[in-house]
């Protein structure tokens, strides 16, 4: 007969360990997107996204109208390594993202909800001030008044269920001496433009109504929506190529894959300019060749060959969707922050074939792209050495358009019109500035 093994519980120092999670290596825009994660998991159809600065009180708020939680499952969901049963489409993973990604970004993270409109809304907090005070894995009740004022408003405004997650102490981005310096708000600015791009892409098949089954997802950010980006071009002139369905089994798991190649148009083949800068994505038409691949519908690679090849000009036109069930995530090598994956090692082989097939095919259309650039450049050479005059329409219209005038409103109107969601609060503040400045009102 064995003896029984004496066992001792150790329990890690929560002001060492919880300080050493914040570097699982998030982005601030990985870390909303995963914030974002649960609002779409908990059936959002609405999440608002607001970036407040204000120097050293700055904060982000994420608000959603999803299913909301009681207070028992909040405290489970502040729970690192959160124990809950996940379905098989699940975005979330490890029960780890709301608080590394959170704590990631800031030393104080609060999240509110109600899972009935009528019931009063609970939140808590982590706070690693406490947390390097005590000593110990505590969270806090949401008391403070004034904190309360600014957690609780989005649930309170729109009488509905819901979670609202809020990041102060923003000591990871707002790493100035001067937080109410220049550099701190172009830096707040910047981010706000990168977060956009981030959301409209990693979430495009959500925001577009692609996903079967569940209704389409709007995303706000200050108040101006995110509108989603095709990787695609699906209203180009891009040319899908046959989908393929893989059936692959790792480790007990069987999950399925479905890649999805496209040849996108060339530069010339585009409908305009803008949509061709726009195709270009965050990084740009080289960089954004290659895979896209989808966990459950959301984007957690987008571009590169995943080492199959290098990223070419000549082949720039090429990308291909590869989507998988979360039951291949061990397959994938899916981390944390579910910014990396890797290609299943079996299958390497059966993907190289892959992306040489539709490389080549790639390459054809950029090349005839090249021999009729040349042409055309060759031919407006030969035009060029003639005596071209300029019609008199088209000075006619330059000249009415640099006569034309504007009230401050129009213009305003005008310029909110082309920019782009992170720029416009800042817009609005220097419109009203003028205003100020000279006595004006809104007609």
């Amino acid at each position: 007969m064995k003896s029984a093994v004496e066992a001792i519980e150790l329990i890690p120092s929560a002001k060492r360990l919880i300080r050493s999670l914040r570097d699982v290596g998030y982005d601030f825009s990985a870390a909303v997107a995963d914030i974002v994660d649960n609002s779409i998991e908990w059936g959002a159809t609405s999440i608002d996204i607001n970036v407040e600065y204000r120097g050293r009180n700055s904060w982000v708020r994420v608000a959603d109208n999803g299913k909301g939680m009681s207070e028992d499952q909040l405290v489970e969901a502040m729970r690192f390594g959160s124990e809950r049963a996940y379905s098989e489409d699940a975005l979330g993973k490890f029960g780890l993202g709301l608080k590394t990604a959170s704590l990631s970004q800031c030393s104080f993270v609060a999240v509110a909800s109600r899972n009935d409109a009528k019931n009063k809304i609970e939140g808590f907090c982590w706070d690693l001030d406490h947390i390097a005070h005590v000593d110990k894995w505590e969270i806090l009740k949401l008391t403070d008044k004034k904190m309360q004022t600014i957690v609780f408003e989005p649930l309170i405004k729109n009488k509905s269920t819901g979670t609202v997650v809020f990041w102060w102490k923003l000591d990871r981005f707002l790493e100035y001496k001067h937080s109410h310096s220049v550099a701190a708000s172009t830096r707040i600015l910047n981010m706000d433009r990168e977060l956009e791009e981030h959301l409209a892409m990693v979430f495009h098949r959500f925001l577009s109504g692609y996903v079967q089954g569940r209704e389409k997802v709007k995303i706000s950010l200050n108040g101006n929506p995110i509108e989603p980006w095709d990787p695609f071009v699906r209203k180009e002139k891009t040319v899908p190529l046959e989908p393929r369905r893989l059936t692959i089994e790792y480790e007990g798991a069987t999950g399925n894959i479905l890649a999805e190649p496209y040849i996108l148009p060339s530069q010339q083949e585009f409908s305009s300019m803008d949509a061709f800068n726009k195709a270009g994505g965050p990084t740009g038409w080289n960089q954004q060749q290659g895979f896209y691949i989808y966990r459950a519908n959301r984007l957690i690679q987008s571009g590169g060959w995943c080492k199959l090849r290098t990223q070419d000009e000549h082949t720039k036109l090429a990308r291909i969707a590869l989507s998988f069930s979360p039951t291949l995530d061990d397959a994938f090598k899916l981390n944390v922050s579910k910014m990396q994956v890797q290609l299943p090692s079996s299958e390497r082989e059966y993907f190289d074939s892959m992306v040489k097939e539709v490389v080549k095919i790639a390459r054809e259309r950029y090349d005839r792209k090249e021999r009729k650039s040349f042409r055309s450049s060759d031919a407006s050479s030969r035009s060029s050495k003639k005596d071209m005059p300029i019609s008199e329409s088209r000075v006619s219209s330059v000249v009415n358009t640099a006569q034309q005038t504007w009230t401050l409103d129009e213009l305003e109107k005008e310029v909110l019109a082309m920019a782009k969601a992170y720029q416009k609060p800042m817009l609005r503040k220097i419109f009203e500035r003028i205003r100020e400045k000279f006595g004006m009102t809104n007609e």
